[in-house]
């Protein structure tokens, strides 16, 4: 069983807290989960909650964030040990005590309240206070009578602060607090959490069944598919948060949209009559591995942009997956028309943004140090010199082990890689370079300009060259690969255009491209 593993370590994490806390051995207790605070903090309430596990015990839990006064605080903690509810009906009265007062004046009179619920028996209580750490900010003076309730009060209560901070961090000064009794929450491995995803899909999948839904999006056929999505998604979000709460909130934003190919052709299937005799279909037929690693390959790029939207709660799951819908087979079809592609950008793009375009392909298909043969011109206008191999006539036995040795370093070309990230800089370079050789026919003369490459030159410093590459980067053609935001060093680019569009770029602009390409076809 897949769960086996994070099912024991929960149950010894439960079995430690309960033993702890029921025998009323340690006062205070502080727990540090960097990673999953949340999901302990729902574990220690779902154990005191449960009267099976601690039967006679009075839990309150608390939350440093949203008791941000110290009325709030003891009236809060007061009102869940006594098990009472404020509702319209009482007034909406906190809990009244045996003789009525109000024990919410200041940390005395709340000492006296914990005390009056204690008159007839004697609980253990257990008070947790998650996100401790906000109580160094909101409320310091509280701290050190909440890590020392039990002996001010005279009463049997623990205290349990939960935090994703060091206990070094808050605590008071001058040793004013007790040490407390730490339990340090280990990170969850990656099985953990992929092995919690798919808990969660088996949970939806069941309530879905139960609520007789026609929804097949978590249908129990589809469980090997989702250990193999969350596994991808894992791999994707990891190097950027390891809580399985959003985890789980990425995966279930991009899920519908992931399965839905699969479900399409399932319907086609069955409208074909693929379908079983009586109607119905209670399997589904999942793809093979490559299509598996189509799926995975095409919606890798959506899974980046849901992490940057939905982490920092930019919009809502529902609402991100209705905008970001993306229909595969379409999207396929239309990177399969490289010639229609490259009509429309060369007929719509005026003559300066195609320069930019062009030089924006060379400067990532070549490599950063041929630039200098490739586009520089010498004092004697020697002509460029391009990677090339020796002759096989004049090969030697030393020329032939270089020559092997070179088409191991040189296997794969670089169109096929991918393009290189270049600076801003270089850039402008290349399009200066492409300018003064295949554009300067087409400028008006300006007799003020004497030197060779100075109209060139005020050229690159206008503004419509650099307004020019923000609409290509808002179009798509060009991918800025550094913030908006960074200061420091220049923006880097890299291109998003094929070889195709390029090379119809170039004959519109009557450049030579395979002579300018360090690599040609």
């Amino acid at each position: 069983m897949v769960l086996v593993g994070l099912i024991w370590r929960v149950r010894r994490f439960v079995s430690h807290i309960t033993s702890v806390t029921s025998s009323f051995a340690l006062p205070f207790l502080y727990i540090t989960d960097r990673h999953n605070p949340r999901i302990t903090a729902s574990l220690l309430d779902q154990i005191y909650r449960n009267s099976g596990d601690c039967p006679s015990t009075r839990f309150a839990h608390i939350n440093a964030t949203a008791c941000f006064t110290a009325r709030l605080l003891y009236d809060t903690v007061l009102n869940a040990l006594a098990g009472w509810e404020v509702a319209w009906e009482n007034g909406c009265r906190n809990w009244p005590g045996e003789d009525g007062k109000r024990y919410n004046d200041s940390i005395d009179s709340f000492l006296h309240g914990l005390r009056n619920y204690n008159v007839d028996e004697e609980p253990t209580m257990v008070l947790l206070v998650e996100r401790a750490e906000r109580l160094k900010d909101n409320l310091p003076d509280l701290i050190v009578p909440l890590t020392r309730l039990a002996e001010l009060s005279q009463v049997k209560i623990t205290t349990i602060f939960l935090s994703s901070a060091r206990w070094e961090d808050i605590k008071p000064p001058l040793g004013a607090s007790p040490d407390p009794y730490f339990i340090d929450i280990d990170p969850p491995s990656k099985q953990d959490t992929i092995d919690s995803l798919i808990f969660e899909f088996r949970s939806t999948s069941i309530t879905q069944a139960h609520a007789g839904t026609q929804d097949k999006t978590y249908h129990p056929s589809l469980l090997p598919l989702y250990e193999q999505y969350v596994e991808h998604v894992y791999n994707v979000c990891s190097l950027y948060t390891n809580d399985i709460q959003e985890l789980q909130y990425i995966a279930a934003a991009r899920w519908p949209g992931f399965v839905k190919p699969v479900l399409q052709e399932q319907s086609e299937a069955n409208a074909d009559g693929d379908s079983d005799s009586d109607g119905t279909c209670n399997e589904l037929t999942l793809p093979a591995s490559d299509g598996r690693m189509r799926l995975l390959k095409f919606f890798t790029p959506s899974l980046t942009a849901a992490l940057d939207v939905l982490y920092p709660r930019l919009t809502n799951a529902t609402d991100w997956a209705l905008a970001n819908d993306i229909d595969m087979h379409a999207s396929e079809e239309v990177q399969c028309q490289p010639n229609a592609e490259g009509s429309i950008v060369v007929d719509h793009l005026p003559r300066m943004s195609k320069f930019v375009l062009l030089a924006a392909f060379l400067a990532s298909t070549n490599p950063a140090k041929s630039d200098m043969r490739m586009f520089g011109r010498g004092a004697d206008k020697q002509k460029r010199r391009r990677r090339k191999s020796a002759s096989p006539k004049k090969a030697g036995a030393q020329t032939i082990v270089a020559k092997v040795h070179s088409c191991l370093l040189h296997t794969v070309s670089q169109r096929l890689l991918g393009p290189l990230v270049f600076p801003l800089d270089r850039l402008l370079a290349i399009l200066g370079a492409l300018l003064e050789e295949n554009d300067v026919e087409n400028r008006p003369h300006e007799p003020y300009f004497e030197l060779p490459g100075e109209h060139t030159d005020m050229e690159l410093g206008r503004v419509h060259v650099y307004a020019a590459i923000t609409e290509l980067t808002s179009m798509r053609a060009l991918h800025r690969t550094t913030a908006v935001e960074k200061l420091e060093g220049p923006p880097m680019y890299k291109c998003g255009i094929s070889f195709w569009v390029a090379g119809a770029l170039a004959k519109d602009l009557q450049v030579p491209l395979n002579d300018l390409m360090w690599d040609p076809m």
